[in-house]
């Protein structure tokens, strides 16, 4: 059993001394907040839109296949676990590869979602669908402390299931049949990453090189370059810190592989 590694300090501002936004009274910020503020709620409002835009989306049906959990195999319908929705997210896998190499984006969406009472109260279940064996998915599901079932999809040959991971679904069910509704990936993920808008109205933002931000403001980063930090994802280190043992922990660190495509 290996020893829990300290927790790195880069998640610290790699400059300090960068530079600040324009100081002004209280009065000229106020009326700069009142003219970005009417941007924002055409933003909301154009986002109400794209939502009802959804609702009217058409639907298709989708095979129920097998998959593994921690009793075995089990039906896709029995993850809907007595609901008529059900979200999934799925999960690439490094299959071979210690928890420390095992995808930062992946991480970065389902860390951010542990507290599945709200949606089950609109009749939505939850679940992550992992592309590599069910002990490897077990491993890393208990490494990381997360308490949304995980399910292996290793065995699945089907597209809809067995493919194109880094995504949502949305799905429905009717009594034996179940459809797709809605589906997202790429930087359609960000908008569910709780951590990624919060890190957006900071001054620095995510401190990318892509964004459009002011002369001079620190962008040490190309897409996703937080999501990793000392050859981990980043999230791990404060596992390790709350005494998780990674006993597959290599030394060499990995870098930043299958980031999600900065354009969707």
């Amino acid at each position: 059993m290996s020893t829990p590694l300290s927790t790195p300090t880069a998640h610290r501002p790699e400059e300090p001394e960068a530079p600040v936004p324009t100081v002004v009274d209280r009065a000229a910020w106020d009326a700069a907040y009142e003219r970005l503020l009417v941007r924002e709620k055409a933003h909301t409002h154009a986002g109400d839109a794209l939502a009802a835009a959804r609702r009217r989306m058409p639907m298709t049906e989708v095979p129920v296949v097998d998959v593994v959990g921690p009793q075995g195999p089990v039906s896709l319908l029995d993850l809907f676990d007595g609901r008529d929705q059900l979200v999934v997210y799925k999960h690439m896998a490094h299959v071979g590869e210690p928890l420390s190499h095992q995808c930062e984006g992946c991480t970065l969406s389902v860390s951010g979602v542990h507290e599945p009472s709200y949606l089950h109260a609109r009749g939505l279940s939850l679940a992550v669908l992992f592309e590599g064996p069910w002990e490897l998915a077990r491993e890393l599901r208990d490494f990381m402390g997360y308490t949304v079932p995980w399910y292996s999809v290793a065995e699945v040959d089907e597209p809809t299931f067995g493919a194109d991971f880094g995504e949502w679904l949305w799905l429905l069910r009717r009594g034996q049949s179940v459809y797709l509704t809605y589906r997202v990936t790429g930087r359609g993920t960000e908008a569910i990453v709780p951590s990624t808008q919060l890190i957006d109205r900071g001054v620095y933002g995510r401190g990318e090189r892509w964004e459009d931000s002011p002369a001079h403001w620190p962008q040490p980063h190309g897409p996703g370059g937080f999501w990793r930090v000392e050859g981990r994802p980043t999230p791990q280190w404060a596992r390790l810190a709350a005494g998780a043992v990674d006993t597959h922990h290599a030394a060499t660190a990995h870098g930043v592989e299958h980031a999600h495509a900065h354009e969707r």
